[in-house]
C-alpha cells in the first residue's frame, strides 16, 4: 500500500470481505460490522489528514465533534471533499450503516443477505479508492467482479456528467438529469436515453438491496455505460444546457 495512513481502514476492510469466503450467518454479521467499521475509519482518517496532503482545512474542534458521529462524518465528507464522492451516494452508505447497527445492537439471530453485504463492500472499496487513490480489493468471484465493474463504470459516468452546469442559479448542478438535456440536444438518442434510465433504475435497486446483482448485471450493461460515457465526453462542448 503506497499511502501508510490508509493501512488501518484497509486491513479492516480486507478482513470483512475475507469473511464472506466462508458463508454463514455469523460470518455475514461479522463481515457487515467490519466493512462498516472500515468505512467509518477511512472517512475519519481522510478528514484528519494534514492540509499538505488533502488541501482540507477543518478546524480541530470541528473535527473532534464530527468524529463522534457517523452521520456527521458523512456531512463533513460532503462539505469538505465533495469531489471524492462523485458516484457514491452517502445516503446509501448511511442506510447500510443503519442496517449494520441493527445487526450489532439487536443481534440474536439477525442476519443479512450476502448480496447486500457484497454491495456495501463494493461501495466501501470504491470509496477507499476515491479517498486514497488506490483500489484495495481485486475480487476473484465472477459475480462480485461484475458488480465492481458495473459500479466503477457508473462512477466514471457521473464524473463526466457532473461538471455540466444548468439551471436557474449560476454554477448549479443537477447532474442526475443531465442525460435528459443531452437527449434534447441530440447527443444522446432516444433509444440510449431509455436504456440509460433502465440501467439507472437497476443500479438504484441493486444498491438498495431490492434485487440481486447476480440476477441482473451483465457485461452488456457495463459496456453500454462505458460507451455512453465516452460519447458524452467526446461531445462535451457541442451542446447548450439552457
Amino acid at each position: 500500500m503506497n499511502v501508510p495512513w490508509a493501512s488501518g481502514p484497509g486491513e479492516i476492510l480486507r478482513h470483512g470481505i475475507s469473511l464472506l469466503k466462508n458463508d454463514s450467518d455469523i460470518n455475514r454479521r461479522l463481515a457487515m460490522i467490519s466493512i462498516d467499521n472500515a468505512v467509518e475509519l477511512m472517512i475519519k482518517t481522510y478528514l484528519g489528514l494534514p492540509f499538505r496532503i488533502t488541501g482540507l482545512r477543518i478546524p480541530r474542534k470541528e473535527f473532534q465533534n464530527i468524529s463522534e458521529s457517523f452521520p456527521q462524518l458523512l456531512d463533513a465528507l460532503e462539505k469538505y471533499a465533495s469531489d471524492k464522492i462523485i458516484g457514491i451516494n452517502l445516503g446509501e452508505i448511511e442506510w447500510y450503516h443503519r442496517l449494520r447497527n441493527e445487526l450489532y445492537h439487536q443481534g440474536n439471530g439477525l442476519t443479512v443477505e450476502k448480496d447486500k453485504i457484497n454491495v456495501y463492500a463494493e461501495l466501501a472499496n470504491l470509496l477507499f479508492e476515491n479517498l486514497f487513490g488506490e483500489k484495495l480489493i481485486e475480487p476473484d468471484d465472477h459475480v462480485i467482479n461484475l458488480l465492481g465493474e458495473f459500479m466503477a463504470a457508473w462512477i466514471e459516468f457521473e464524473k463526466i456528467v457532473k461538471p455540466f452546469p444548468y439551471g436557474e442559479k449560476p454554477n448549479s448542478f443537477h447532474y442526475i438529469n443531465t442525460p435528459e438535456i443531452l437527449n434534447k440536444n441530440g447527443i444522446i438518442s432516444n433509444e440510449e436515453f431509455i436504456k440509460y434510465n433502465e440501467i439507472r433504475e437497476i443500479r438504484n435497486k441493486v444498491v438498495h438491496g431490492l434485487i440481486n446483482p447476480e440476477d441482473i448485471i451483465d457485461t452488456a450493461k457495463i459496456e453500454f455505460i462505458k460507451s455512453l460515457t465516452k460519447k458524452i465526453l467526446e461531445n462535451k462542448n457541442k451542446w447548450n444546457p439552457y
